[in-house]
């Protein structure tokens, strides 16, 4: 099991920047794929930015160029840096861990509210 927490959510101006983050309960060497994903009112929730225990990385097409996935694996976290934020990136974000032993299963945090206005 694994509790997955974001913040950094809020109120921006359309070009602005917010930084978010996700803090793991256990290490995040024993998780093999986090992620970010957003879900806008009346959408599906898509994938943002993927990175794995290895450091890859991998982003939906919208998204690249101006969002960046990180981690901090003495903080247990993960980031996720968002640049050039548009109204259309207005959504509640959420992160994700993906876990295999044996099978693979799947873990997801609260949610944090991205407000882009322009």
């Amino acid at each position: 099991q694994v509790q997955l927490v974001e913040s950094g959510g809020g109120l921006v101006q359309a070009g602005g920047s917010l930084r978010l983050s996700c803090a793991a309960s256990r290490s995040i060497f024993s998780i093999n794929v986090m992620g970010w994903y957003r879900q806008a009112p009346g959408k599906q929730r898509e994938l943002v930015a993927l990175i794995t225990s290895g450091g890859s990385t991998n982003y939906a097409n919208s998204m690249k160029g101006r969002f960046t996935i990180s981690r901090d694996n003495a903080k247990n976290t993960v980031y996720l840096q968002m640049n050039s934020l548009k109204p259309e990136d207005t959504a509640v974000y959420y992160c994700n861990a993906e876990i295999k032993s044996g099978s693979w299963e799947s873990y997801w945090g609260q949610g944090t509210q991205v407000t882009v206005s322009s």
